[in-house]
């Protein structure tokens, strides 16, 4: 069954330390199915792998490296979050008390009925009260 990966899985792939076996086994989910991430998430991505360059805990080869296996991976871009659901998003961004990235991630879960794969605690507990399942 596709999901909805966050931000929060995805740099864990990156950098070893913040690796758990919940994000391997999400990585390993993308095997057998897709995942969905919001239009902001090449950009969000980027910000994190630009800052992890600066403060020397990647290199721009790292980054390179990291975003050709990303390529290989079955994600898929939705960009209504920028254009249609943009209302949604704020209202569930006020309703859960999430910065308009995470309500991004949660509107994308919603309006797909899809499982939501996060390390984020606040994005978790709003998942929960919204009634999406998490991976």
């Amino acid at each position: 069954m596709p999901f909805v990966v966050d931000n929060s899985v995805t740099v864990a792939w990156c950098f070893v330390e913040e690796g758990t076996p919940y994000t391997e086994g999400i990585h390993d989910r993308l095997r057998e199915t897709h995942a969905l991430v919001p239009a902001i998430w090449p950009l969000e991505l980027r910000n994190v792998l630009l800052v992890a360059e600066r403060r020397r805990r990647i290199t721009q080869a790292d980054t390179v490296s990291f975003l050709q296996v990303l390529d290989g991976l079955s994600i898929i871009l939705d960009m209504a979050a920028l254009t249609d659901s943009l209302n949604a998003v704020v209202a569930l961004g006020r309703q859960h008390g999430l910065t308009a990235y995470d309500a991004c991630y949660l509107e994308l879960a919603m309006r797909h009925g899809l499982p939501l794969a996060t390390q984020d605690a606040q994005l978790r507990a709003a998942a929960g009260r919204a009634g999406v399942p998490l991976m």
